[in-house]
């Protein structure tokens, strides 16, 4: 299907430029004047909005109605073709490619606590009956009340002999639990039972059987991944700073985004407002000195889209990855937009990222809104970010798939195809073999650190 829908939509531009070399192009142009004309409308108010409004209304009408080749529906089956193809490659290369690497088979926990968040994920946590299923092979369930203190459970757990220690719920009280457990090293187990669980998908755990990462109690996959600090502050994912950070913090946004993001858009883009004012040094030496947003994230995103801030290939590197981009103008959204659509987002000429152990973000501004795994905050600026490499060990199911999208996936379309045709020819897309090593108690691992409880 991958292959056929990729195919199928190369032939309908093929034939349609054949058939009609000027009405295609004519229609691409119209719809790029149709979406920087909205975007214009978005971020002006009053008569210069109706303005652009109208504008974009005028040029998605006569797209519609380009004569012969009816060009608005060829891009819309284009546009389906090709996401068909992304959805159906994704699941055609699935886990066969995940390497699970430099971890141990460590032995079942002798005293497991499970820390829950009842509230996390609409209520995860009952309808898979953790609590129960925490008991019945040995784990100690802690269910937060309304006001517990998160942290000073986990201290709890840690102090009454818990020598593997377990959070079910959101990325947040992921990365509180997993600050406690690496302080006292202690074991982590990530129970993906929030809303987006990107941590988990990164650490190769099935999302949807939430129930199954209990496993990582018994025997299980352990190694040690980073954690990234802003300030004295764990996180296990990303901080974002610029438009995003700044919407969210608005009451209303949890109840009405897209109302909201609309109603900030004058504000933050809008024609005499001043450029969020970031200073930061940039991989070349020099300094920026603003961007509409930044992404600090604990290990290097693989980004083919903005959407869903991507996935990370690995979390054991030391590093920070760093993500920054910039719109100058109304003319940049159509192709930042065409960008996003292709999975190409990297190539927008305002994209631009890198990797450094630590980070420094100054601004004039009394406090900066920033997005701290999900948490709207205001912090006093200069943000100091580092990484703290290997700090944590985590131990995941021995079945769990093992790795993240952005490990499993080829780049480029040309690997895709390639790869999508080995997996047709019956042949493993595996590129690399499953490397779990067993090792007695003591010895050094491949990443450096000693191995503690596995089995010989």
């Amino acid at each position: 299907m991958a292959l056929l829908t990729f195919a199928g939509a190369v032939v309908v531009v093929v034939v349609v430029l054949l058939r009609h070399p000027v009405e295609l192009p004519i229609a691409l142009i119209l719809l790029f004047a149709t979406v920087a004309a909205a975007w214009s409308a978005l971020v002006n108010r009053g008569l210069a909005r109706l303005l652009a409004a109208a504008v974009a209304i005028v040029a998605l009408v006569t797209v519609v109605l380009l004569p012969e080749i009816r060009s608005f529906l060829v891009i819309s089956v284009v546009v389906g073709l090709v996401l068909a193809s992304t959805a159906a490659a994704r699941v055609a290369i699935g886990r066969d490619l995940a390497p699970v690497t430099g971890g141990h088979i460590a032995l079942p926990a002798r005293h497991g606590v499970l820390l829950m968040n009842p509230w996390s994920g609409g209520g995860k946590v009952g309808r898979f009956d953790l609590e129960d299923k925490a008991r019945s092979i040995g784990v100690t369930p802690v269910v937060l009340q309304r006001g517990d203190d998160l942290r000073a459970l986990a201290e709890q757990a840690v102090a009454g002999g818990a020598d593997v220690l377990g959070m079910a719920g959101g990325d947040g009280s992921q990365a509180l639990v997993a600050d406690v457990a690496s302080q006292h090293d202690v074991a982590f187990v990530c129970v993906p039972a929030g809303t987006r669980n990107h941590f988990a998908l990164d650490l190769g755990l099935d999302r949807e059987n939430v129930a199954a990462a209990l496993d990582a109690f018994g025997p299980a996959v352990e190694r040690r991944v980073d954690l990234a600090l802003i300030g004295d502050r764990v996180f296990v994912n990303n901080a974002s700073l610029g438009v995003y950070a700044t919407v969210v913090q608005s009451e209303e946004y949890r109840d009405a985004k897209l109302a909201t993001t609309a109603q900030r858009l004058p504000d933050l883009f809008g024609p005499g407002t001043d450029r969020t004012d970031f200073r930061f040094a940039k991989p070349d030496g020099s300094t920026a000195r603003s961007a509409d947003v930044v992404l600090v994230s604990n290990g290097a995103y693989r980004f083919t889209s903005m959407n869903g801030f991507g996935t990370r290939a690995r979390m054991d590197e030391g590093l920070l990855g760093v993500v920054t981009v910039t719109v100058d103008s109304a003319l940049d959204v159509p192709t930042l937009i065409a960008a996003e659509m292709a999975g190409q987002i990297s190539r927008f000429r305002g994209y631009e990222e890198w990797t450094a152990p630590q980070l420094e973000i100054d601004s004039g501004q009394p406090l900066v809104d920033v997005g701290v795994d999900g948490e709207a905050l205001r912090l006093p600026p200069p943000l100091r970010f580092r990484s703290l490499p290997g700090a944590l060990r985590v131990r995941t199911p021995v079945d769990a798939p093992g790795a993240a999208p952005a490990a499993l996936a080829p780049t480029g379309v040309v690997n895709v195809v390639r790869v999508l045709f080995r997996v047709l020819s019956g042949s493993s897309a595996r590129s690399h073999p499953q490397r779990v090593s067993t090792r007695v108690p003591g010895q050094r691992n491949v990443d450096g650190f000693t191995d503690r409880g596995e089995t010989p």
